[in-house]
């Protein structure tokens, strides 16, 4: 998969397609016009990038994603995990725990979603 990092712009970007896909080219020029201050062409330059990154697709002059919102951030996580802290996913709670004191109800949450993990896999 190509590169899952969006720049500050990029993400506002792809937030308008995420909150009103499916939407036609002409409409995401519109909406990148009145939410970013856009020319037509800047928009489509972006949509052309995204799309060869694989998160988007304009088919048709439909405009559409490839991976929802909350799939490009499990990507994005499983990308910086695996890229700082060699994939293990212990050693990023470790250090994320290191900084930020994590409430009863968080541990709970956090067990609850291992268990419920661990009873799927099984």
């Amino acid at each position: 998969m190509a590169e899952l990092k969006l720049g500050a712009v990029e993400a506002q970007f792809a937030e308008i397609i995420w909150e009103n896909e499916p939407l036609s080219s002409t409409e995401l020029v519109k909406l990148a016009g009145e939410k970013l201050g856009w020319k037509k062409s800047t928009t489509y330059t972006i949509l052309k990038r995204l799309c060869q990154r694989e998160i988007f697709q304009n088919e048709g002059g439909t405009v559409t994603s490839l991976l929802s919102k909350e799939e490009f951030a499990a990507c994005q996580s499983e990308q910086f995990v695996e890229e700082t802290f060699d994939g293990s996913l212990p050693a990023f709670v470790a250090a994320f725990t290191t900084r930020k004191k994590l409430s009863q109800k968080e541990y709970d949450q956090l067990q609850a979603l291992i268990d419920e993990r661990r009873r799927e896999s099984t």
